[in-house]
């Protein structure tokens, strides 16, 4: 996903908490949705990095049977949704996720693929593959090898797109639990709205903005985002002026006014 973006949106991407490198916490474990879920639906919305370290490795909220794998728990929670509400795009998460319990998945998606280059390179096989027809596990794998360009073993890799394929059945986009059968998602106003938000983080502007990498994971051609947006607007999540030339949004309620210079690279 999104090769062509540059050095310098990479760094701006970087300040929302967008990540990019060699590696990723698919290696060791899968976007962890039922973690995540019971974590945000058992803490406050203004909570922030020490609450959920609290509640995770000294109240034990996961159940986990040592104290090490409640730290690695958390951890790897911290890895894949930073946790940390002066990161934007945890902060942003945080304040849809009450919105759309229906989109949850689709949320924690969009975070996990922002932030792990290993998740984010097993998009393309996924999203390729049409809707009720099974995964060629081999495609996976094969994206993860090129992604790594030699740096991972065999073994790695399995472990990698056995996760992966984890991740993607957790958000919805696969069923079945040997074979992997590609289901279509529904995207929502919020999901379009944090998939659009990411987009504009990443550099792309306009009507390329209904077109990104992150809109393709909510198995939403052009007109389907277009209308997203549009509802997402009379709820108030976006300010947006469409027409047939122009597609220019803004985040005023979700993104400070720091950040959208950053994002705008005038900061």
């Amino acid at each position: 996903m999104a090769k062509a973006t540059t050095k310098k949106n990479q760094g701006n991407a970087r300040e929302f908490g967008v990540l990019s490198g060699t590696s990723g916490p698919h290696a060791s474990r899968t976007m962890a949705l039922e973690d995540l879920t019971l974590l945000l639906d058992s803490t406050s919305p203004d909570s922030g990095i020490e609450d959920y370290a609290r509640i995770v490795v000294e109240e034990n909220l996961l159940d986990k049977a040592t104290d090490a794998t409640r730290k690695g728990a958390m951890r790897r929670l911290r890895e894949l949704y930073a946790l940390d509400p002066s990161v934007p795009v945890f902060r942003v998460l945080r304040k849809l996720w009450d919105l759309d319990k229906a989109g949850r998945p689709l949320l924690a998606l969009l975070v996990a693929v922002a932030r792990d280059p290993l998740l984010r390179a097993t998009a393309s096989p996924v999203l390729k593959t049409p809707i009720g027809v099974e995964l060629i596990r081999q495609s996976v794998s094969q994206a993860i090898d090129e992604f790594a360009a030699g740096r991972m073993n065999e073994a790695t890799i399995d472990k990698v797109a056995r996760n992966a394929s984890s991740s993607w059945s957790q958000a919805g986009h696969l069923t079945g639990r040997v074979r992997k059968i590609r289901h279509q998602v529904e995207p929502t106003p919020v999901t379009v709205t944090f998939a659009i938000l990411l987009g504009y983080v990443n550099g792309l502007r306009g009507k390329k903005l209904l077109a990104s990498e992150y809109i393709k994971l909510l198995d939403a051609p052009e007109d389907v985002a277009r209308a997203r947006a549009i509802d997402a607007r009379r709820l108030g999540l976006i300010q947006l002026r469409e027409t047939d030339e122009a597609f220019d949004v803004g985040f005023s309620g979700l993104l400070t006014d720091r950040e959208m210079r950053i994002a705008n690279g005038t900061n």
